[in-house]
């Protein structure tokens, strides 16, 4: 798939690499937009092109008390205006078959999380709305293992496939990425992306909130760059520890523009 071939998307200099940013989950109509447009400034004047990322919903809690959502409806319009007023492609989380269609009525990419990224019927629904189909590789699953995911939405005629990195499962609280995956996703012919905020999770906390590792996230990302991903995946917030959800594993707002400019050089140096 061809990242210029997403409506909406900025048409930058050959070689460069995409970002997939924003927060977690849909807080308000005001702090998406704050968000979206920052990045989209910084990705204007660095000529990176930019997906803005928002869940609409949560529905992998651990806690029956943590935040899911505002609401579906609102949240989904909030993510349709971004997209229309800031002219940029946003991209949301779905859960169900049923989600697949009313979600593809207001965004331009459709998430598949990768604890889902093996039921069959929402790959295949995903993949019917022909909308991009972003899939998380579960944490539990090899990378040799998710052609078998992409051949279930490309049997649907959608070939706007792309591949996330997001960690495997190492031990009851941590996780590790393997670098190898990315060349053998790639070699599938996918679009592939490094999620270098998920990856830095510490997941099953015994407090039932997920943990992270953020200062770990520079170096995920410069790895990623430096064996050819063609896109970066980054959770970010003004104020990560007030964020509603996955604070512990995201990226200060304020700190995005310089983690960009350096990734830039990697780049510059690989092509």
């Amino acid at each position: 798939m061809d990242i210029h071939s997403i409506p909406k998307i900025k048409h930058t200099q050959s070689g460069a690499f995409f970002l997939i940013a924003g927060p977690c989950a849909v807080e308000g109509e005001e702090m998406v937009f704050d968000i979206a447009s920052q990045v989209s400034s910084i990705c204007d004047r660095l000529e990176i092109p930019f997906i803005f990322k928002g869940s609409y919903k949560k529905a992998n809690r651990s806690r029956l008390d943590s935040f899911t959502g505002i609401g579906d409806e609102k949240a989904l319009q909030i993510l349709k205006k971004v997209g229309e007023e800031l002219d940029i492609p946003v991209l949301t989380d779905i859960h169900t078959n049923e989600e697949a269609h009313k979600a593809s009525q207001y965004v331009d990419i459709l998430q598949i999380p990768a604890f889902l990224c093996r039921q069959t019927d929402l790959l295949l629904a995903a993949g019917k709305t022909m909308k991009i189909v972003n899939i998380k590789k579960g944490q539990f699953l090899s990378a040799e293992s998710m052609k078998f995911a992409l051949e279930k939405v490309a049997s649907t005629g959608n070939q706007q496939i792309m591949l996330t990195e997001r960690g495997t499962t190492f031990g009851y609280q941590d996780l590790v990425v393997d670098f190898r995956g990315i060349t053998k996703m790639k070699n599938m012919g996918a679009t592939t992306v490094l999620d270098c905020t998920h990856s830095v999770q510490k997941p099953n906390s015994t407090s039932g909130i997920t943990g992270g590792d953020p200062q770990m996230i520079e170096t995920l990302s410069k790895a990623g760059i430096a064996v050819g991903v063609d896109g970066i995946f980054i959770e970010t917030h003004p104020q990560p520890s007030l964020a509603k959800s996955d604070g512990a594993n995201m990226l200060a707002l304020n700190e995005l523009e310089g983690l960009l400019k350096r990734l830039i050089l990697v780049k510059k140096a690989i092509l």
